[in-house]
């Protein structure tokens, strides 16, 4: 099988971390595996999968427009040369000709359940190739179940062709922090008191601009209030700026900017509550993270977040208000915070990246004999 890592974005989130973590445990699963990979990622996918066949595309293909363009054109080439049987495209799009079956990956349904989040131009392009590909793709994989039953409802999919395979977490990145750990996230930030976190690309569907109203309300007159950290790479969430701008000059808001691997850890598990309140998700990776690193989860029932934070984490609105009650009660109840977080971890570890390639295997079979 071929599956096509080109679109990895330089900065691992999103798409990055999905493929990055589901290689390596297909690799485990003993999967018999081609990468079609840029060129600039050659040398960490050498060291991510050694003894993986790389296919590198061309170096002008680092621009999206670029890589589009030759997913048509570039990348049916590279699958006749590897002589694949099946093709993986991870992220939504794939191209029209390949001569062999196409599996595809669709993250999330909020380009047609929240348009409003996402910007016209994205909007429009996944929605499109999202039922392009609903319709091509010989099987669709999402990553819960609440995207496939979205999916049917709102673009017209086909249950049956969907296959639903739950993220992972690896506990060898993920898991309750050492006091080293906590020391050094906490000297990156220049942190010494308590903290509430977000892990997040600031963009609208994330709801960050709430959780900055909802925090200042539930600090609003403690003797000790806790900082507030937005982890994550920035996006076009205007409302946001609108919300920091509002911050009494007595609170700590910090906005770090993507923060390494290596951190999150420390970042996560040293929180007194980890707040995530996403107006909707494929999946919501940052919260089974946070849970593996025992951090008591504060989130929304949108879409699949129920799915993977089940009876492990406490659920609000995704209105200020609500968000300020959450925290409220968390924050003033030390106790249940350590009860959630031993429950998050217990949560946490039904999700396995091996488990999640096995569901994949299963899907390329499928799609092969199919």
């Amino acid at each position: 099988m071929l599956v096509d890592a080109t679109a990895v974005p330089v900065d691992r989130g999103g798409v990055g971390r999905y493929v990055d973590e589901l290689l390596p445990a297909l690799v485990e699963e003993g999967a018999d595996l081609v990468v079609a990979v840029q060129a600039h990622d050659v040398g960490y996918y050498e060291d991510l999968l050694p003894g993986v066949e790389l296919l590198a595309g061309p170096a002008a293909i680092a621009r999206a427009a670029v890589r589009f363009a030759w997913e048509q054109g570039g990348l049916p080439g590279l699958v006749r040369h590897s002589r694949a049987d099946v093709l993986h495209t991870p992220h939504y799009t794939m191209p029209l000709a390949t001569g062999v079956p196409v599996v595809t990956t669709l993250h999330d349904a909020t380009f047609f359940t929240h348009p409003d989040v996402h910007l016209a131009v994205k909007r429009q392009f996944f929605r499109t190739w999202t039922r392009i590909s609903l319709r091509r793709a010989r099987r669709c994989i999402t990553p819960s179940a609440a995207t496939r039953d979205e999916l049917v409802r709102v673009a017209g999919a086909r249950a049956d062709r969907i296959d639903v395979a739950h993220l992972g977490v690896d506990p060898r990145r993920f898991h309750v922090p050492s006091d080293g750990e906590r020391a050094d996230v906490r000297a990156h930030l220049g942190l010494t008191g308590r903290y509430v976190a977000f892990l997040g690309t600031l963009e609208p569907r994330k709801n960050a601009a709430s959780l900055v109203r909802g925090w200042v309300q539930a600090v609003a007159g403690s003797d000790d209030p806790p900082a507030l950290v937005l982890a994550g790479g920035r996006g076009w969430d205007e409302e946001i700026e609108r919300a920091v701008a509002e911050v009494p000059s007595g609170l700590t808001l910090l906005r770090p900017g993507y923060l390494p691997l290596e951190l999150l850890a420390g970042l996560l598990g040293d929180a007194e509550v980890v707040a995530y309140p996403s107006l909707g998700e494929g999946f919501g990776l940052p919260v089974l993270e946070a849970m593996a690193c025992g951090a008591p989860v504060l989130t929304t029932r949108r879409l699949s977040l129920p799915e993977v934070g089940g009876d492990a984490a406490v659920y609000i609105e995704p209105d200020p208000a609500s968000i300020a009650e959450g925290l409220r009660e968390l924050l003033g109840d030390p106790a249940r915070r350590r009860a959630l977080g031993e429950a998050a971890r217990a949560r946490a570890a039904l999700f396995d990246w091996r488990a999640c390639a096995r569901a994949h295997l299963r899907s390329y079979a499928a799609a092969v004999g199919a």
